[in-house]
């Protein structure tokens, strides 16, 4: 884990939380844990901190995109401190050789899951996570935001209202 990556990380959310209200604690709560999560990486902060998120993005304090971006930064912090746990496990001599051959495999998955969301999309035109999830009753909501988030970063899809009344639908191009 980059630790330049993670300092300009704090600093990020340090900036964001500088909008929320001056005593409101989860400004000092969400700066506390990144403190901690610099200091020593762990799993339990960064799903404190993805609670902490979803808490402050029902607050309107800040864009919530900008809010968003640093959250799936967070995010993906959490891939690579599951990944030396996995190639500890295996005592495999070769771990870099173990994590190339594991990628295709978990995008083959998420692929496989994002196409049934996009024909799901094309026959529907848009659609709110919770009707995914009927769907794919197997995968949580959690992960179908996840896969959501992950479509709009490529550009396949667009988010259309915010909270409650949130919906996705195909990427429309304007000419």
């Amino acid at each position: 884990m980059n630790r330049e990556f993670l300092i300009q990380l704090t600093n990020k959310l340090y900036r964001l939380t500088l909008f929320f209200p001056k005593k409101e604690p989860l400004r000092y709560k969400m700066r506390e844990l990144a403190d901690d999560f610099l200091i020593k990486p762990n799993e339990k902060d960064l799903e404190a901190l993805d609670s902490f998120f979803e808490v402050a993005l029902v607050q309107n304090w800040v864009s919530p995109s900008d809010l968003l971006a640093i959250k799936q930064e967070y995010a993906n912090l959490a891939g690579e401190l599951k990944k030396p746990k996995q190639e500890k496990k295996k005592d495999n001599p070769g771990p870099i050789k173990v994590y190339a051959e594991a990628v295709p495999v978990m995008a083959g998955n998420n692929s496989d899951r994002q196409e049934r969301i996009i024909e799901f999309l094309k026959e529907n035109g848009r659609a709110q996570v919770w009707q995914v999830k009927q769907i794919l009753p197997d995968v949580s909501k959690r992960t179908l935001r996840r896969d959501f988030e992950n479509m709009l970063g490529r550009g396949k899809i667009e988010r259309l209202g915010e909270r409650n009344n949130t919906f996705y639908q195909i990427k429309t191009i304007e000419s």
